[in-house]
C-alpha cells in the first residue's frame, strides 16, 4: 500500500497529540510542516489549514493518497499498512488493554490540558490542568499495575506506551508530582531510554524553539 512519495506530517513540536504520531512514524521516513499553535493567533486556524482538518488541530497526516487526522487513527493505519513491531498485539485481550490504556489517555486526559481548552480557562488553567491530568493518572496507576510488564501491556512496545510518554510530559509541564504514580514513573523512565521516544521528543523537533532545544 505504500507510495513512493513520502507522507507528511503537519504537527506541532509540543503537541502531545504530534509526539504520539512522531514516536508511531520512527520505522517511516516523513517530511514535517510545522504549524505553529501560537504565532499569529496560531495557524492551525487559517482557512488554508481548515481546509485540510476541518478541527484546526493537530497533527494531520498526509499519506498513501489520503488525508488523516486524530493521533490514534494515524497510528494504527502505520501499524496495519508499514512493516515492523506491531502497535496493536495480536492477543485479543492484551490488545483491548492497549486500546483502553490509549483512550483513557488521548480522550480521559489530554484533551483537558488541550492549548484551546486551557485558553478557555485563563488564569486557572495550571490548577485546572493538574486537577485532570491527577484524577487521569489516579485512574491509570492501578490499571498499569495489573498489565504492565517492561512496558504498559506486557514487554513489548505499543500504542498505549506512545499515549503514556507524551502525557507524562504534559504533567512535568503542569507541576504534577509523578512520583505520586511510581508504576506511571518506572514505564516512562524506562520508554525515554528507546532511540524512537528520543529522537520525536519536544526538545529536538525542526520547529523547536533554541531555548527548548536539546
Amino acid at each position: 500500500m505504500a507510495t513512493q512519495t513520502k507522507p507528511i506530517l503537519h504537527g506541532y513540536f509540543r503537541s502531545s497529540c504530534s509526539w504520539r504520531v512522531r514516536i508511531g512514524k520512527s520505522c517511516v521516513e516523513y517530511d514535517q510542516l510545522p504549524v505553529n499553535l501560537i504565532k499569529d493567533g496560531g495557524q492551525q486556524l487559517t482557512e488554508e489549514y481548515k481546509a485540510l482538518n476541518p478541527m484546526q488541530q493537530v497533527p494531520t497526516v498526509e499519506i498513501d493518497g489520503i488525508t488523516l487526522s486524530q493521533s490514534l487513527a494515524v497510528i494504527q493505519y502505520i501499524d496495519e499498512t508499514r512493516p515492523g513491531p506491531r502497535l496493536l498485539p495480536a492477543d485479543p485481550k492484551a490488545r483491548a488493554q492497549v486500546r483502553m490504556i490509549s483512550d483513557l489517555i488521548a480522550s480521559g486526559i489530554q484533551p483537558l490540558q488541550n492549548l484551546y481548552v486551557i485558553q478557555k480557562i485563563g488564569a486557572e488553567k495550571m490548577q485546572w490542568s493538574q486537577h485532570f491530568i491527577d484524577r487521569g493518572f489516579q485512574a491509570l496507576e492501578p490499571i498499569l499495575k495489573q498489565t504492565a510488564g517492561k512496558y504498559c501491556v506486557g514487554d513489548e512496545i505499543s500504542m498505549a506506551d506512545i499515549c503514556l510518554v507524551p502525557q507524562v510530559y504534559n504533567a512535568e509541564r503542569f507541576k504534577v508530582d509523578v512520583g505520586k504514580y511510581p508504576t506511571i514513573k518506572q514505564l516512562n523512565e524506562a520508554l525515554l531510554e528507546i532511540e524512537a521516544f528520543q529522537v520525536s521528543h519536544p526538545s529536538r523537533q525542526p520547529d523547536t524553539p533554541d531555548d527548548l532545544r536539546a
